[in-house]
């Protein structure tokens, strides 16, 4: 690669199907609920947990299966009516609350299921409008909580095969024991991963992690020639 010559962000398609997901003992709750035939009060479930923990996963396996429609909250800015099942992805994030205020209010009417995913559990909402914020924190909650280090190993191979990138199985297992155990992290490991990979036009090796994940590790990497 020439020198000063940025390498491109090649586009990937995460894995989203229900083949994909990788069950851990926090989503067992919302797996159950999700299940066919599981009622729900007034229709509405919301999944809530940190970045990376299944949440968006789960809605579109759930969609999926249903034939839901998937709405971006971040981009819910004009009402409409349900005319099946909904999803809304980042609810907590939604630009019109007024908006999010008449879906719900349509989908209990028209009796259509309603699933929500957000950052915040509905009971801590930090909804402007008091109608929002009382249907919120009535409305089934569960929580998706963090992983454990099985699925977290897991979570950072599958996340390196969606963007085919190269990691020797000894070279995770290291990068494990030094990243903070979240699955948001892992994400960006991964994303620099990629880049620094590309940038290199190689595969990754221990040094080239340690060189781009430097400041992510909860303790410095011991000082000793990669293998």
């Amino acid at each position: 690669m020439a020198d000063g010559q940025l390498p491109l962000a090649l586009p990937f398609t995460p894995g989203l199907g229900p083949g994909d997901f990788l069950p851990h003992a926090g989503v067992r709750l919302a797996m159950n609920l999700l299940a066919a035939g599981k009622p729900w009060p007034q229709h509405r479930l919301v999944l809530w947990g940190g970045a990376g923990v299944g949440k968006t996963h789960l809605l579109h396996v759930w969609a999926g299966e249903t034939g839901a429609s998937i709405v971006d909250g971040r981009q819910l800015r004009e009402p409409f009516w349900p005319e099946g099942p909904v999803s809304i992805d980042d609810a907590d994030q939604v630009p019109s609350e007024e908006a999010l205020l008449h879906v719900l209010n349509a989908a209990v009417e028209s009796g259509h299921r309603l699933l929500l995913t957000s950052t915040r559990a509905p009971a801590r909402s930090r909804m402007r409008l008091p109608d929002l914020a009382s249907r919120m924190r009535a409305t089934m909650a569960v929580e998706l909580g963090p992983q454990d280090d099985d699925m977290l190993a897991a979570l950072l191979a599958k996340l390196l095969s969606d963007r085919q990138v190269a990691v020797p199985q000894s070279v995770q297992k290291w990068m494990l024991t030094r990243l903070p155990r979240t699955a948001a992290t892992i994400r960006e490991a991964v994303e620099r991963l990629d880049y620094a990979a590309l940038a290199a036009q190689s595969s990754v090796s221990r040094a080239l992690a340690a060189e781009c994940l430097a400041d992510l590790f909860l303790n410095e990497p011991p000082q000793e020639s990669p293998p």
